[in-house]
């Protein structure tokens, strides 16, 4: 069963509480997903660490290929 945008926003926020999350299926297929993440918490991380932030908070659902969510184009940064 495809992850919806609701709950990979949720898992994140877990994680990071005070980001600003944007999720969009990138296909329409419920697969393909892309998330732009902007926390205060990413300042002087840089782009790797970010990322490994974000991803942590999903380990579970993108685990091995029975993980619901396959696809994730990631975007982090500090906020301006």
């Amino acid at each position: 069963m495809p992850i919806r945008a609701e709950e990979i926003e949720d898992l994140i926020r877990l994680a990071l509480p005070k980001a600003k999350i944007t999720v969009t299926d990138t296909v329409g297929d419920g697969n393909h997903w892309a998330a732009e993440v902007i926390d205060e918490s990413f300042r002087g991380m840089n782009r790797v660490e970010q990322q490994r932030a974000v991803y942590a908070a999903l380990k579970d659902k993108m685990a091995g290929s029975q993980g619901a969510l396959h696809a994730l184009a990631l975007t982090t940064k500090a906020p301006e």
